[in-house]
C-alpha cells in the first residue's frame, strides 16, 4: 500500500515538485511506483495559458478549484473549466488551457511519467526512455 500526504511531498520531497511557465505539480505518483500510471495535483496560475499535446501520454484531468476552459485546437471546440468537470485527452488531442481563475487539477497520465518532466517546446512530455 503507498500512502502520501500532498502536503507533505510539498515540504519535505522538493524532488517530486516540478515547475515550468505557471504551472507547479505536486507528483504523488510516478513510474518508480510501479502503478502503470501517475497521479499529480497541478496548479495553473489565473491568467495563464498553455498550448499542450502530450504525443506519449493519454492523460485524464479533474478540476478541483477554480475556472478556465480547453480548447481542442484541431477543432476549435471550448468547453468550460470548473470543480467537477474532467476531461481525458484521449487521442493525445492538441490543446489550449486557459487559467481565468488558479486552476487546480487532478492529473493521471499513462504512460506514468517518471518525476522531472517538464513541457518541451511543442507542448509534449518526452517518452520515458528519453527522460534522465
Amino acid at each position: 500500500m503507498i500512502v502520501r500526504d500532498y502536503h507533505d511531498i510539498v515540504k519535505n520531497e522538493p524532488g517530486r515538485v516540478v515547475s515550468d511557465a505557471k504551472w507547479t505539480s505536486i507528483r504523488m505518483l510516478l513510474a518508480s511506483d510501479k502503478m502503470g500510471f501517475s497521479f499529480h495535483i497541478t496548479h495553473l496560475q489565473a491568467g495563464s495559458e498553455h498550448v499542450f499535446e502530450y504525443k506519449n501520454h493519454f492523460e485524464s484531468v479533474y478540476c478541483m478549484q477554480g475556472k478556465g476552459a480547453i480548447t481542442d485546437l484541431a477543432t476549435g471546440e471550448t468547453h468550460q473549466i470548473r470543480p467537477g468537470v474532467m476531461y481525458a485527452l484521449n487521442e493525445n488531442d492538441r490543446h489550449r488551457l486557459v487559467a481565468e481563475e488558479e486552476l487546480v487539477m487532478a492529473c493521471v497520465f499513462n504512460p506514468p511519467v517518471t518525476g522531472t518532466e517538464v513541457h518541451r517546446e511543442d507542448g509534449s512530455y518526452a517518452p520515458a526512455e528519453e527522460v534522465a
